[in-house]
């Protein structure tokens, strides 16, 4: 079968599909995968075929640039409305959730733009029998819809998007009929129109979800058809040091806080020096990812501590006997394959949703930035170290995370859910 995925040009949500676009590779599916022109050298660098669609209206590779100042901004200190119910249910009011969806459809409208009408075109030409998209890349669903091919969600996180449109749908039934308004439909529809078709929630959904995350560290739309498989780690080139190639002396703490923060919002939300300093005397070999620019402001580095601005964690993470991290979703993902416990240091977005996930299961520790202290930090860290019930229930969470099937395995399923949504012959 042809399969089309669909990307806003973003590299850290780009590299959560990757490995799925090569799992269908290999099993001998046709794949393209579609972005902003700027973008492609990322795609074709990952030895997937790009197909440029549009053209970029801001600065393709800084999500600062890419997304609505607005939402950035609330985004920094948590998830923005209407997505924000994901993590406090109470706000689920009828006027937040319409208030706020008209806010991200007008940035979402604006984001998509530029990439539909070509995508469209393409998917008319090509006729893909299934189209993966990323939950803010609805131009996927648009041209999906347009060809009759089946289509999904590729989450790269909680699913946040589904879990506010029910909250969304749930208070839209209790409105009077002539009060039920949907900005997320109306902008959807007019496409699906435009292209021949009608507007269905498959269109805000997809046909189906594809999770990378195991049951205990989601949230779910109880109406939405979740397919999980594992998160495979890939961020890119990258080259393993030489001092990577044997086990640690000492234990090895692993201290990172995500790409996102410097590309981002432009600085950690930790203060970097403290967590050093606080750590300094400890018998561990701490390895801390920090940017060169982060580095430079640094006053001085533990004797203890190695810094390198990067690292391929998939390789540094075995090696391990705790990891600090934001709770990002890709690093936790990767950390989970491993029995090794976790501190998450987090901030905004969907972090502290997995964090308090991950702390509920008990594979580790969490502190919000804003309690981070130093202190704090190697109070947790040397728990973590010494209280074996955190590496063991890490080792629960690996053997979740590998009990679900591969992409590979995964493609099967895929191959017998886009017989059955597609509309078109095969």
């Amino acid at each position: 079968m042809r399969v089309l995925f669909a990307t806003n040009p973003h590299k850290s949500i780009f590299q959560y599909m990757a490995p799925l676009a090569w799992a269908l590779r290999t099993a001998g599916h046709e794949v393209r995968f579609a972005s902003q022109p700027a973008f492609c050298p990322t795609i074709t660098q990952a030895g997937l075929t790009a197909v440029p669609v549009g053209r970029p209206r801001r600065n393709p590779f800084r999500m600062l640039d890419f997304v609505d100042p607005e939402l950035i901004a609330a985004a920094r200190v948590g998830l923005p409305a209407p997505w924000d119910v994901a993590a406090d249910p109470a706000r689920a009011t009828w006027d937040h959730l319409r208030e706020g969806y008209e806010l991200a459809v007008s940035s979402l409208r604006e984001d998509n733009f530029p990439m539909i009408a070509d995508l469209v075109e393409f998917a008319r030409h090509w006729r893909p029998d299934l189209v993966i998209w990323e939950p803010f890349a609805y131009a996927g669903a648009i041209a999906a819809t347009a060809v009759g091919a089946a289509h999904a969600r590729l989450l790269f996180g909680i699913d946040v998007f589904g879990v506010a449109r029910e909250h969304f749908l749930r208070r839209q039934a209790e409105r009077p009929a002539g009060e039920r308004t949907d900005p997320l439909a109306d902008w959807l529809g007019g496409y699906a129109r435009k292209y021949g078709g009608q507007f269905t929630e498959s269109m805000v959904t997809g046909h189906f979800t594809l999770d990378q995350f195991p049951r205990s560290l989601q949230i779910e739309a109880p109406q939405l058809d979740y397919v999980r498989t594992q998160f495979i780690p890939y961020g890119g080139p990258a080259t393993v040091p030489q001092w990577l190639w044997k086990q640690p002396e000492r234990p090895r703490v692993a201290l990172t806080m995500g790409l996102t923060a410097t590309d981002v919002y432009d600085s950690y939300t930790v203060h970097t020096q403290e967590v050093l300093d606080a750590l300094a005397d400890l018998d561990i070999e701490l390895v801390a990812t920090v940017a060169d620019a982060e580095q430079a402001k640094l006053r001085r580095v533990p004797d203890n501590a190695r810094l390198v601005p990067y690292v391929p964690i998939h390789h540094l993470a075995p090696t391990c006997a705790a990891f600090i991290h934001h709770a990002g979703a890709a690093t936790l993902a990767t950390v989970a394959r491993h029995p090794v416990p976790h501190l998450s240091l987090h901030y905004h977005w969907d972090q502290p949703i997995l964090a308090d996930k991950l702390t509920a299961h008990g594979a580790g520790l969490d502190l919000h930035t804003s309690q981070a202290s130093g202190r704090a930090v190697r109070e947790a860290v040397q728990r973590l170290l010494t209280e074996p019930q955190f590496t063991a229930r890490a080792a629960a969470l690996r053997d979740e995370t590998l009990a679900l099937p591969t992409p590979n395995q995964l493609v099967p399923r895929l191959e017998e859910l886009t017989a059955r949504h597609r509309t078109t012959p095969a």
